[in-house]
């Protein structure tokens, strides 16, 4: 990427980013704010960004800095949202069992959903993540062992039943 413009580096980060946050955030009109701004911020380093080894990697940490920024704004001010804004639909196509997932993340406290998200559906390494969170490798496995067992909870589908014959 050392001599590809910004143009180039955009188009092909673009979609893959904005899948990624959709899913952390639960939106994607904040994932889309959010990653715009993300890439705003790199768009006037590219001179310097491009020659990293992983350019999309800080932009992803930009964008979910920022996200975690969001976050705790909204928090402050959740009381008053909920009631002027139901959330929303999903507005990007989903089949069914997708659907379930995207609806079972957003149950998760958002540390968790960032955590499984970038470990299960980006394949990011737990150290990786640390870094990117700027959160101890011990709070990832903790947060990915949490967000695991809700999901397992909220996804389970029942097996059959066992029926006894008395004989």
């Amino acid at each position: 990427m050392a001599d590809g413009s910004f143009e180039e580096f955009y188009d092909a980060t673009y979609h893959r980013l904005l899948r990624q946050l959709v899913l952390v955030t639960g939106d994607r009109g904040d994932a889309e704010d959010l990653l715009q701004d993300a890439y705003g911020r790199a768009a006037v380093r590219w001179r310097r960004l491009r020659d990293y080894q992983a350019p999309e990697a800080w932009v992803r940490r930009v964008a979910l800095r920022l996200a975690i920024d969001r976050a705790r704004r909204t928090r402050r001010r959740a009381a008053a949202l909920l009631r002027l804004r139901p959330p929303r639909s999903p507005s990007i196509e989903l089949s069914a069992d997708s659907l379930d997932l995207y609806n079972a993340l957003r149950g998760l406290p958002a540390s968790q959903r960032q955590a499984v998200v970038l470990h299960h559906l980006v394949g990011l390494p737990v150290e990786e993540i640390a870094s990117q969170l700027n959160v101890p490798e011990g709070t990832v496995k903790s947060r990915l062992s949490r967000g695991r067992a809700a999901l397992a909870r909220c996804l389970a589908v029942p097996g059959p039943e066992v029926v006894r014959y008395d004989r």
